[in-house]
C-alpha cells in the first residue's frame, strides 16, 4: 500500500489540530494593549504547542517520504500517534487558561510523552515493514534524541509536581533541541 492516502490523511489531521489550537485564542473585548496581558499565558502555551505540532508534522512528513510502502500496523501506528497530538489542544487551553498549574502542566506533559512514545512505535512499524536493513531504518538510526525526549519528559512531569513552571522549562528544552533540524532522513533520502 502507498504512503500517499497516510500521508494526505495526517497533513489533513494536523492542520485541524492546529485551527482547533488557534481558535481556542479568544479574542480581549478591550480594545488596548493592557487587554492583552491576562492573555499571555493562554498565548505561551499556543506557541509551545505549536512548535511541537509543527515539529511533528515535519518529522512525519520526513519519515513518510523515506517509506515506500505502509501495512496495517502502520496505519494503526499512525493513528495512535495522531490520538495523541488529537489531545494537544486540551491540554494546551487548559494549561493556559489555569496559568501553568500543576495539574494541566503534567497532563499536558502526558500527552507529549504518549505522542513520543506513539511516535516511536510508528518508527518500529516502519523498520518491521521495511527491513533492519532498509534506508528507513538507518535513516532512523538509535534515535537518540527520541529516547532522550522520553526521559526528559517523565522527568519533567515528576518535576511538576515541584514546580510547574520547571516542569514546563523542560518541554521548551526538548522543543528547543527539535527545533535544530534533524538531518538523518534528508542525507538518506539524497543518497
Amino acid at each position: 500500500m502507498s504512503t500517499e492516502r497516510l500521508k494526505a490523511f495526517s497533513d489533513g489531521v494536523i492542520a485541524i489540530i492546529i485551527t482547533i489550537m488557534v481558535l481556542e485564542l479568544k479574542p480581549p473585548h478591550d480594545v488596548t494593549l493592557a487587554a492583552l496581558t491576562p492573555l499571555a499565558p493562554v498565548f505561551i502555551s499556543y506557541v509551545l504547542s505549536f512548535i511541537y505540532v509543527g515539529i511533528y508534522w515535519n518529522n512525519h512528513h520526513h519519515l513518510m517520504n523515506i517509506a515506500q510502502n505502509v501495512n496495517g500496523s502502520i496505519l494503526w501506528a499512525n493513528l495512535h500517534l495522531l490520538f495523541w497530538l488529537s489531545l494537544i489542544p486540551f491540554v494546551t487551553a487548559w494549561m493556559g487558561e489555569n496559568h501553568f498549574s500543576t495539574i494541566p502542566v503534567v497532563l499536558y506533559g502526558v500527552a507529549l510523552l504518549m505522542a513520543a512514545v506513539a511516535y516511536y512505535f510508528l518508527t518500529l512499524a516502519l523498520i518491521k515493514e521495511h527491513g533492519k536493513e532498509s534506508p528507513l531504518a538507518a535513516a532512523i538510526g538509535n534515535d537518540f534524541k527520541g529516547k532522550i525526549s522520553v526521559v526528559l519528559y517523565l522527568a519533567a512531569i515528576f518535576l511538576s509536581f515541584i514546580s510547574a513552571w520547571l516542569g514546563f522549562a523542560i518541554y521548551i528544552g526538548v522543543a528547543v533541541m527539535w527545533l535544530v533540524p534533524d538531518r538523518r532522513i534528508e542525507k538518506n533520502l539524497a543518497e
